[in-house]
């Protein structure tokens, strides 16, 4: 006889999805699948191996130079590197010193991003903003030729100079490539109309000028020797493009440099080449002028008595790609005239259009018997547009 089924008793049910799932092992993943952690362990031993190699291919091309009697190859900064190359925990920290150079640099790259050097008095705060950037316990190191100084604060070094800069954290050290510090020789230096064997002369009294502008003599002077003169302050320009053109033989000379004229340059070089004209043959006519060279070096005519150019924030520029010397015809007009100064200030025009900080003057000058058309191009704080002759 057929049990009957009690009430009380389950009736049979197909098992979920979810439980065969469970009624078998997982099964583990193959190839190169590997857990979060044993990856991670994998990559830090390759990029400690990779440290390695590279501090011991650092490490014997300076034990070759020190070999082959090459000093010059192992300066305070080199030596210091080396050393936290070699340190097992320095790579950690390397990545904070990249972070804080970055944010050191940036500002001083200018508007245009295009500046290498940043310019100030000895013992001054490199940038007072950067406090909370840099890691405790940072130590910034200039390095100069075989001189070198290391401060626990972010101030310019103490003697004038070029330096190259690092900052330290711990063990690790990282250098800040393709950028310099400049610290001026102060004015205060200066004996009568000389400073060292350079003559200079004197600025005349200190006065405001159009729209409050201030023709206050520099306080301090870049340093110029036959070392030296090849440093980049931008891109396109270096230190011997500003020098003035008496004096040849007496070194060190002395000249000023605003970076704000620097950085509009830069700029308008690169409107230049948005707009077809390779900028690359950019040529410093006159850079910065000495009140003894703005009086009778050269030709003075139509010099003004209180020329920017004294001041480090005016230059006479021209393109000339060719290399002949002269301006290049860049409206493509078949001749060489003052048009072509004025291609240079279309674009000075738009430069500070774009960037009002850089606002100043703007000159353009046919050519003569002694030099082809340039553009005269300043940072004065107001705008200013003339045709000239003769020089700026």
């Amino acid at each position: 006889m057929e049990e009957r089924r009690s009430s009380s008793t389950p009736l049979p049910r197909k098992a979920t999805p979810s439980e065969w799932r469970l009624a078998f092992p997982e099964r583990k993943p193959r190839g190169f699948r590997q857990s979060p952690g044993r990856a991670e362990r994998l990559f830090n031993v390759f990029s400690i191996v990779l440290l390695v190699l590279f501090a011991m291919g650092w490490s014997w091309s300076i034990a070759r130079a020190r070999a082959a009697g090459d000093t010059s190859a192992v300066t305070p900064a080199t030596a210091n590197i080396t050393s936290a190359l070699t340190d097992g925990d320095a790579h950690s920290v390397a990545y904070l010193t990249s972070a804080a150079l970055t944010a050191l640099a940036t500002p001083a790259r200018g508007e245009s991003g295009k500046l290498r050097v940043r310019i100030q008095q000895p013992g001054t705060p490199i940038t007072p903003l950067l406090a909370d950037s840099i890691p405790p316990g940072t130590v910034a190191t200039f390095s100069s030729g075989a001189a070198a100084e290391s401060t626990s604060r972010l101030v310019a070094p103490q003697k004038p100079g070029i330096w190259n800069l690092a900052l330290k954290v711990g063990s690790a050290i990282k250098p800040l490539g393709d950028f310099s510090v400049i610290t001026l020789r102060p004015a205060a230096e200066k004996h009568g109309n000389r400073l060292g064997l350079y003559y200079i002369g004197n600025w005349p009294a200190t006065r405001k000028g159009q729209r409050g502008v201030s023709y206050e003599p520099p306080s301090g002077f870049i340093e110029v020797t036959p070392q030296n003169q090849d440093t980049r302050l931008s891109e396109h320009f270096r230190l011997r493009d500003f020098l003035p053109h008496d004096q040849q033989n007496v070194w060190p000379k002395y000249i000023v440099v605003d970076m704000k004229m620097i950085d509009k340059d830069e700029l308008v070089l690169e409107d230049l080449k948005q707009h077809g004209i390779n900028p690359a043959g950019v040529k410093v006519m006159s850079g910065f002028r000495t009140p003894q060279y703005n009086a009778g070096g050269g030709d003075p005519r139509g010099r003004a008595a209180l020329s920017r150019h004294m001041y480090g924030d005016a230059n006479d520029i021209f393109i000339d790609n060719d290399g002949n010397g002269s301006m290049d015809d860049l409206n493509h007009d078949g001749r060489v005239n003052i048009a072509d100064a004025k291609v240079i200030e279309d674009a000075v025009n738009r430069v500070e259009r774009a960037h009002p900080s850089l606002i100043g003057g703007c000159g353009i000058y046919s050519g003569n018997s002694a030099h082809g058309p340039f553009t005269h191009i300043d940072t004065r704080g107001y705008p200013a547009r003339w045709i000239g002759t003769g020089d700026s």
